[in-house]
C-alpha cells in the first residue's frame, strides 16, 4: 500500500474504543471532575465576553471532532443549569464525509443526546477542484459560510465554533511569522455578510490538552479532520506552529499564557503602526 492510500484509509476507517462511559457519567464529569479546566473556563468566557444573552438562539456548529463535541455538551449543561434562557440548534455541515465517518458522528451524537441537523455542503469536492494547494484554508472559509447560511435559516442570531485556547495562540503566531501582522482570533465578531449574525468562541479559555483528557476519559471516539483532500497532502503550517510551541514550552516558562496575554497587552506607544477601520496608521502621525 502506498503512502497516499494509507493516509486515505486512516481517514475512512475509525474504530470505536471499548471504554465508553454512561452518558450520565460523562455529563456529570463536566461539572464535577473537569469543573476547573472545562466548565469554569467555559463559563468565564461566556461572562467575560458576553457570548450568550437572554433570548439568544445559538447555532452550535459540530464537525464530529473532540472540540465541537465538547462544546455541544457544555452548551447542553449551560441550558440546563444556567440562569440565562436561550435556544440551541446543533448543526453539521457535511462537507462530503466518508460513510463510515458520517455514521460514527451520527452514532456519537445519538449516544450523547445531541440532536444534530445535518445538511450537505459538498465542500470537499469543491476544494479538491479549486484549492488543491491550500485545502484547509479554503475548506474552513467555505464551511463557515455554509454554517452562517444555515444558522440564519434556522433563525439563530449566534453561531458557536469550537476554537480553543491553543487555536488562539497558534493563530497569533501564524499571523506574526507567515503574514507579518499582529492579529489574533477574537472571542466574538459580527458577520459582515450575514446581517444580525454573530460568531462566538466559547472554548476560548480552554486548553486543548484538557479537551483531549476529557474525550479519552469519556470513551467517545471523535472524528479527526476526516478530510479526503488534506489526507493526500503533507505539511501544514498550523501543525508546524503547534510543534514549535510545544518545543519552546519546554524551554520558556508560561509560554502559552504569555502569548495569549500579549494579545491583551498591546502597548500602542511602542509599535510602529496599526490598522483601524481599513486605514493604516503610523506612529509618526502622533510623533512630536
Amino acid at each position: 500500500m502506498d503512502e497516499k492510500t494509507a493516509k486515505k484509509n486512516r481517514c475512512e476507517t475509525i474504530m470505536p474504543i471499548d471504554n465508553l462511559k454512561p452518558l450520565g457519567e460523562i455529563e456529570k464529569s463536566i461539572i464535577k471532575k473537569y469543573r476547573k479546566n472545562l466548565w469554569s473556563k467555559f463559563i468565564k468566557a461566556i461572562k467575560d465576553f458576553e457570548l450568550v444573552k437572554e433570548g439568544d438562539k445559538v447555532a452550535v456548529a459540530l464537525s464530529g471532532g473532540k472540540d465541537s463535541t465538547l462544546m455541544a455538551l457544555l452548551f447542553k449543561e449551560l441550558q440546563h443549569h444556567g440562569d440565562v434562557r436561550f435556544e440551541l440548534e446543533y448543526i453539521v455541515a457535511d462537507p462530503g464525509y466518508h460513510e463510515n465517518v458520517k455514521n460514527l458522528m451520527i452514532d456519537n451524537c445519538k449516544y450523547l443526546d445531541i440532536p444534530i441537523k445535518i445538511f450537505d455542503s459538498g465542500i470537499f469536492d469543491i476544494v479538491d477542484k479549486i484549492a488543491k494547494d491550500y485545502p484547509c484554508y479554503m475548506c474552513a472559509k467555505m464551511r463557515r459560510g455554509a454554517l452562517y447560511s444555515k444558522a440564519q435559516e434556522f433563525g439563530c442570531n449566534k453561531l458557536a465554533l469550537g476554537h480553543h485556547f491553543d487555536d488562539v495562540i497558534e493563530t497569533t503566531l501564524l499571523n506574526i511569522l507567515y503574514t507579518g501582522s499582529f492579529k489574533t482570533m477574537l472571542p466574538k465578531l459580527r458577520s459582515t455578510n450575514f446581517k444580525g449574525l454573530e460568531l462566538i468562541r466559547p472554548l476560548y479559555y480552554i486548553e486543548e490538552k484538557h479537551i483531549e483528557r476529557f474525550t479519552q476519559n469519556s470513551g467517545v471516539t471523535p472524528l479527526n479532520c476526516a478530510c479526503m483532500v488534506a489526507a493526500e497532502r503533507t505539511g501544514n503550517k498550523r501543525y508546524e506552529i503547534k510543534d514549535m510551541i510545544e518545543e519552546l514550552s519546554g524551554k520558556i516558562d508560561n509560554l502559552k499564557v504569555n502569548i495569549f496575554r500579549s494579545t491583551q497587552n498591546v502597548n500602542m506607544e511602542a509599535i510602529l503602526g496599526w490598522h483601524k477601520e481599513g486605514k493604516k496608521i503610523s506612529y509618526l502621525d502622533f510623533y512630536e
